[in-house]
C-alpha cells in the first residue's frame, strides 16, 4: 500500500474511532455503521480527486459536494431532485430535521432513541464533517498534526454532553486514532527521506531498514507520550475551577472542603429535563405537617448575575455538605416566625437534574450519592456527574414567616451584599428604571416598593399570560417585554428582578418547582407543569424572601399584603388557592380574569413547556454555523499568504515528466522557488544577473554553508543548461536541493526573519503582480475589441 493510500485510510479510521464517543449519547449505536459507510465514500471520492490529480480546492469541493448528496439520498431523497440532487426543498427539509433534533436533544434524557431522523442527522452529518476535515488536512494538505483539533472537537462535543459518561476508555480510542494518523503520515515522511534519517543506502535493503527503524522509534515514543497523558494526571493533586473543570457544566468538582462551581444557566438544563409533551410526574412529596402547602416552592438554584442579556448563576466555591444542622440563613433574625418542616422528596428515574431540588431556606438534608454545598445559595450540586435520577432524600426547611411590619422596618443591606446583588449593566436600557420609578411612586420602603412592582406585573399593569409570546432576547428583551405586556414567568421574575435592582433593592431570580398537586394518600405530585421561576428580594432580619409577580402561578405570599388601610390586595385571612395544573386554552387566558382572581390565583396555570422554551433566546443552528463559518474566514485571511506559498512550492517542486520539455520546466520552475524562497528570507532577486552570478550572490547574502550553497550552483547549472545548452542534460534531485536550501537559510537568519517568511512571504506580492497584469490584459483585450468610429465620407474635420 502506498503512503497516501496509508495516510488516506488511517485518516478514516481515527474519524470513526474518535466518533466512538458519541456512542453513549444515544440508542442503539447502529447509526455508526451508517456512518462508517458514508465516510467512506467520501474519503474514497477524495483519494481518487487526488489520484487524477485534481488542485487541492478542487479535491475538497468534490468530496463537499459528495457529501452533500450523500445526506440529500438518506434524509432528503424525497424533497430532491432524482433523489439526489439538493434544492430549496431539501434545504428546507434539512432546517426542520436540525430543528427537530435540536428539540429532541432538549426533551430526551441520555441516552436518547435513534427514531428521530434529526438526531441521526446531527450524528451522521456530523460525523462526515469531522471526517471531511481530518482528510483534508491530514492528506490534502499533508498535516497531521493539525488535523488533531477537528478529532478533539468531536471528542469534547460528545464528551459534553455526556456530562461525564463518556469516560478514559472512549479518549483512549479517540488519542490511539490520532496516534495512528500520526505514525502514517511519519511513515510516510520517513519512505521519502530516509536517507537523511538512515544514512546513505549502499543496498535496497540497506535502504529499506534505515527507513524501518525511525518508524518504530517513533511507535514506541507515541505510546510512551500517550500513556504518560493518561496515567501522569492521576498522579497530579486536583486542580479545581479550571477551563476544563466539570464546573463548567454546573457540576462541582473535587473532593474535601474546597472547589467551585460555575453553573450554565439552569433554564437550559430545567428544558432539557422537563420540557416534554406530556405532563407526567418528576417527584413526589410526602411532609410531616398537615397545614398548607400552597407555599412549599422547590427551590433549585439562584441566578444573580444578569449581564443584560440573561440572568445566570455567579461563579461560587462549594464544600463538603454540613454534617446536622444548616448554618442560619443570611440575615435571618431570631425573631422572625417560622416552622420547620421535613419532607421526604422521591425523583423520578427519569428525572437528571445536577441540582437538588429543595424547599428554601433548607437547615438539613440527609441524602446519598456525590453532592456539594454551595453555601451562599443554600444549594446542593451533584460532583463528578451526580444528578437526581430516581433518588430519595429528606429534607428539613424552615417555613419563614414574617410580617409585613417586619419587612417594611427592615434596615439596609450590608454594603457588600447590596453591592452584588444591585448590580445592573450599563446596556439596560434606561426605561426600565424608569418604568421602575413610575410604579413606585409613593412607597415609602424597599418593602412597599417591591410590592407595588409584584402588583404592577399581576394586577394593575395589564400584563397578559401569554404561553406563545416571542419575546425575544438581548439587553432590548425587557424593554420589549415591558411594553408588549406580554410573557410567562421567565420574563415576569427577570423584570421583576432587574427593576429592583435598579431601585436599590437587592434582587436575585430563583428557578424550580411550584407547588404540585395534592394526592389522596396525602402526598404531593410535583410534574412538569409545576417548573417555574421568581424573583427574591433581600430584606435584612428576614433574608432572601419570595415574591410572586407571574400571574395565575403559584401562590401568593401572605407577607406581601401591607398591614395598611384601603389596600387593594386580598385579605391575608382568605385562604390562597393553588395554581391549576390545566394548560392554557389560549394565549391570552388572563382576559378573563378578574384582578382578584389573578391576585388569587383562580386562572389557568402556566405550561412548563412554555415557561422554560428557549427556541426564541437561544441561538439558531445557522446562526452558530455563520459564526463558525466567519471565524475560519477571519483565520484563514491572515493565513492566506503562507497557505500560497505552500501550496506554490509543493508545485513547483512536485513536477516532473520525462520529455525535454517538462525537463525544462521543472528546472525553471524549481529555479523559481529558489528565488523566491531567498527573497522570503530577505534576499530581494536581480533579474539581470545570470543564473550563476544570482546564484553566488544568494551564496553570499544567505551565508550558507557549504553544502547548501553546493545545492544552490547544482540548480543554476541546471538552469543554464535549459536556458543555453542545444541539449540540456537532465538533473536529478532539483527539489532535495531546494529544500536543503531552505534549511541552511533557516539556520543563518534571526527569528523574526523566520517567522515572516512562514507567515507573510514578500514573494506573495507576485499575485499582486499577476492580477495587476491580468487586469491590464482584460482593459487591452477591451479596447481592441471596441470598434472605431470613423467620420462619414466627405466630412472635414
Amino acid at each position: 500500500m502506498s503512503g497516501r493510500a496509508r495516510l488516506t485510510l488511517c485518516s478514516w479510521a481515527a474519524t470513526l474511532m474518535a466518533s466512538c464517543a458519541l456512542l453513549p449519547l444515544v440508542e442503539p449505536a447502529t447509526w455508526i455503521l451508517q456512518a462508517a459507510f458514508l465516510l467512506a465514500v467520501q474519503t474514497g471520492v477524495g483519494a481518487a480527486a487526488r489520484r487524477v490529480p485534481l488542485a487541492r480546492p478542487l479535491t475538497v469541493a468534490a468530496q463537499a459536494l459528495v457529501t452533500l448528496m450523500l445526506l440529500t439520498l438518506t434524509f432528503a431523497r424525497e424533497q430532491a431532485f432524482a433523489g439526489l440532487i439538493p434544492g430549496p426543498e431539501a434545504f428546507r427539509h434539512f432546517s426542520d430535521l436540525l430543528q427537530q433534533g435540536s428539540d429532541d436533544i432538549a426533551r430526551y434524557a441520555i441516552p436518547a432513541p435513534l427514531e428521530s431522523d434529526g438526531i441521526r442527522l446531527m450524528l451522521v452529518g456530523g460525523v462526515l464533517v469531522i471526517g471531511l476535515a481530518v482528510d483534508t488536512l491530514a492528506v490534502t494538505f499533508r498535516s497531521a498534526a493539525p488535523a488533531g483539533l477537528p478529532l478533539l472537537a468531536l471528542y469534547s462535543v460528545a464528551a459534553g454532553l455526556s456530562d461525564g459518561g463518556t469516560d478514559w476508555l472512549w479518549f483512549l480510542v479517540a488519542a490511539a486514532g490520532y496516534l495512528l494518523l500520526l505514525l502514517a503520515e511519519g511513515r510516510e515522511r520517513l519512505a521519502q527521506w530516509g536517507r537523511v534519517f538512515g544514512g546513505a543506502a549502499r543496498t535496497p535493503g540497506a535502504e529499506s531498514g534505515g527507513a524501518v527503524a525511525p518508524v518504530r522509534t517513533g511507535r514506541r515514543i507515541g505510546v510512551v507520550a500517550l500513556g504518560v497523558a493518561l496515567v501522569v494526571p492521576l498522579a497530579l493533586p486536583a486542580m479545581n475551577g479550571g477551563l476544563l473543570d466539570g464546573a463548567g457544566t454546573g457540576v462541582g468538582s473535587g473532593s474535601g472542603g474546597g472547589g467551585t462551581i460555575s453553573a450554565v444557566n439552569p433554564l437550559v438544563t430545567l428544558r432539557d429535563n422537563l420540557n416534554q409533551d406530556e405532563d407526567r410526574q418528576v417527584m413526589s412529596l410526602q411532609t410531616d405537617t398537615d397545614t398548607d402547602l400552597s407555599n412549599l416552592y422547590l427551590r433549585i438554584v439562584s441566578l444573580d448575575d444578569f449581564d443584560g442579556t440573561t440572568w445566570k448563576p455567579s461563579k461560587r466555591a462549594i464544600t463538603a455538605v454540613p454534617d446536622g444542622e444548616f448554618p442560619t440563613p443570611i440575615g435571618l433574625r431570631q425573631d422572625i416566625k417560622r416552622t420547620e418542616i421535613e419532607t421526604t422528596i422521591s425523583a423520578s428515574d427519569d428525572y437528571a437534574q445536577n441540582w437538588l431540588p429543595m424547599p428554601y431556606p433548607p437547615s438539613g438534608v440527609r441524602i446519598n450519592g456525590n453532592w456539594r454545598y454551595e453555601p451562599e445559595g443554600m444549594t446542593l450540586v451533584g460532583d463528578h456527574g451526580q444528578t437526581t435520577r430516581g433518588a430519595t432524600y429528606q429534607v428539613k426547611s424552615l417555613e419563614v414567616q414574617p410580617t409585613a411590619e417586619q419587612l417594611s422596618s427592615a434596615p439596609a443591606a450590608p454594603a457588600a451584599l447590596e453591592r452584588e446583588y444591585t448590580d445592573l449593566p450599563d446596556s439596560l436600557p434606561e426605561v426600565v428604571a424608569r418604568t421602575a420609578r413610575e410604579v413606585t411612586a409613593g412607597a415609602q420602603n424597599p418593602y412597599q416598593q417591591a410590592v407595588a412592582l409584584q402588583d404592577y406585573f399581576a394586577i394593575t399593569g395589564g400584563f397578559e399570560y401569554d404561553t406563545e409570546v416571542q419575546v425575544g432576547s438581548g439587553s432590548q428583551a425587557i424593554a420589549r417585554f415591558l411594553r408588549d405586556k406580554q410573557g410567562f414567568c421567565v420574563h415576569f421574575s427577570f423584570a421583576m428582578a432587574a427593576m429592583a435592582r435598579s431601585l436599590g433593592i437587592p434582587a436575585r431570580v430563583a428557578v424550580g418547582f411550584a407547588p404540585g398537586s395534592p394526592q389522596a394518600d396525602g402526598s404531593v405530585s410535583v410534574g412538569l407543569k409545576d417548573a417555574h421561576a421568581w424573583p427574591e428580594l433581600y430584606f435584612e432580619g428576614v433574608g432572601w424572601t419570595r415574591f410572586e409577580p407571574t400571574p395565575n402561578r403559584g401562590s401568593v405570599p401572605t407577607y406581601t399584603v401591607p398591614e395598611t388601610p384601603g389596600s387593594t390586595l386580598p385579605n391575608p385571612e382568605l385562604p390562597s388557592r393553588a395554581a391549576s395544573s390545566e394548560p392554557s386554552a389560549a394565549p391570552s387566558a388572563s382576559e378573563s380574569c378578574t384582578a382578584e382572581e389573578k391576585k388569587l390565583e383562580g386562572c389557568e396555570s402556566e405550561s412548563p413547556q412554555a415557561a422554560l422554551s428557549t427556541d426564541d433566546n437561544g441561538p439558531k443552528w445557522y446562526v452558530a454555523l455563520a459564526w463558525i463559518l466567519g471565524g475560519l474566514a477571519a483565520l484563514a485571511i491572515p493565513l492566506a499568504p503562507m497557505l500560497w506559498r505552500l501550496r506554490t512550492r509543493a508545485a513547483r517542486l512536485g513536477g516532473h515528466g520525462r520529455t525535454e520539455a517538462d525537463v525544462a520546466a521543472h528546472a525553471l520552475a524549481v529555479w523559481q522557488e529558489l528565488t523566491d524562497t531567498a527573497w522570503d528570507f530577505g534576499i530581494l532577486p536581480d533579474e539581470s544577473q545570470t543564473p550563476r552570478n544570482a546564484a553566488a550572490r544568494i551564496v553570499r547574502l544567505g551565508h550558507l554553508d557549504p553544502a547548501a550553497a553546493a545545492a544552490v550552483h547544482r540548480v543554476a547549472d541546471a538552469v543554464e543548461q535549459v536556458l543555453y545548452a542545444p541539449r540540456p542534460r537532465p538533473a536529478a534531485g532539483l527539489a532535495e536541493d531546494v529544500r536543503r536550501v531552505i534549511g541552511g537559510l533557516h539556520g543563518t537568519v534571526s527569528r523574526g526573519t523566520k517567522l515572516r517568511a512562514v507567515l507573510a512571504p514578500r514573494s506573495t506580492v507576485r499575485v499582486v503582480w499577476a492580477a495587476s497584469d491580468w487586469w491590464t490584459g482584460v482593459k487591452a483585450r477591451a479596447a481592441a475589441a471596441r470598434p472605431t468610429l470613423r467620420k462619414p465620407s466627405g466630412q472635414r474635420g
